[in-house]
């Protein structure tokens, strides 16, 4: 699989394709943002008119769109516009990394299905910062045959591809993944800002829970107090990373997952009510770590302004 068609260039997009280019494969580009083509153009990708334009004849077509109404559209097409897998040629692979409910996943599935198509949903993990080094983490949905054969490509861009089942299993893993991240940021902020409230040092407390039982990947990697842990968003302001608006997006997606299966899910509730109140408050394009300054008293949020 030497040709590939990827369509939707944004934070995410654009540096996963820019891998792909680096590693040797021929690369047709589309996004609706023509300066996101270019970028990608520099370095050796031929840009296209349209997204169809880009899938036909391509190995293989790689997707990063916002939510499922717009994967819907383009692999389904209307009654006017024909979607792509109407004009992928046979063989072809299809592979859509966006973050989708569960839902439409399949039914693209089941429609490239009747067409003699593989379509694998493989949502990612890693931030743009793994995009950009190609450690992301791939979790698919898909036969085995798809899923292996994605493989070969989706290992140009991470370092992790795992199959969590049939179609549409990618993205309940995903959101299961997010949902739990989404808890484990709160409670992390919480329990730092009450150590902080009595005093304690936060690098100091983060190293002590980072070698017991409260040690999560939020301490390990990604420490939402501002300048305990550098290069990562809460020293920068909480800059870059994984912004409010998207958490909120897979914690929506959490909760209808778990309307439709009736689970349970307290904490995902509650963190998804934290979220979008943060988000109300201007915060959305911040990253999620963010949610720190939620438990931030009033006297320090005013020392720092």
């Amino acid at each position: 699989m030497t040709s590939v068609a990827f369509i939707g260039l944004g934070h995410m997009g654009a540096p996963m394709a820019a891998n792909l280019v680096k590693a040797g494969l021929t690369v047709r580009v589309f996004d609706l943002v023509p300066q996101a083509m270019k970028s990608l153009t520099d370095l050796g990708a031929i840009s296209s008119n349209s997204a169809c334009g880009a899938a036909a004849g391509a190995d293989v077509v790689i997707t990063m769109l916002p939510a499922g109404k717009h994967v819907r559209s383009l692999y389904l097409g209307d009654d006017t516009n024909k979607g792509l897998i109407d004009v992928v040629g046979e063989g072809t692979l299809l592979i859509d990394c966006s973050t989708i409910d569960a839902m439409s996943a399949q039914l693209v599935a089941k429609s490239a299905a009747e067409k003699g198509l593989d379509f694998v949903d493989a949502p990612v993990s890693g931030g743009t910062a793994g995009a950009t080094a190609g450690t992301l983490t791939f979790i698919c949905g898909g036969t085995d045959k798809g899923f292996e054969q994605a493989k070969a490509v989706l290992s140009n861009m991470g370092a992790n591809i795992l199959h969590a089942g049939g179609a549409g299993a990618g993205q309940i893993a995903k959101i299961c993944n997010n949902m739990l991240l989404s808890v484990l940021m709160v409670a992390t902020s919480e329990s730092l800002q009450m150590g902080i409230d009595h005093g304690l040092d936060p690098k100091v407390l983060s190293e002590i829970m980072k070698v017991s039982s409260g040690g999560n990947w939020t301490l390990d990697k990604y420490n939402p107090c501002p300048d305990v842990m550098p290069s990562v968003p809460s020293s920068n302001d909480y800059q870059g990373g994984f912004m409010v608006d998207l958490m909120v997006k897979d914690l929506g997606l959490s909760q209808e997952a778990a309307l439709q299966s009736n689970s349970s899910t307290p904490m995902g509730a509650l963190a998804r009510s934290l979220y979008v109140n943060h988000a109300r408050q201007g915060n959305g394009t911040r990253d999620f770590s963010s949610i720190f300054e939620q438990f931030t008293n009033s006297q320090q949020i005013k020392d720092k302004g």
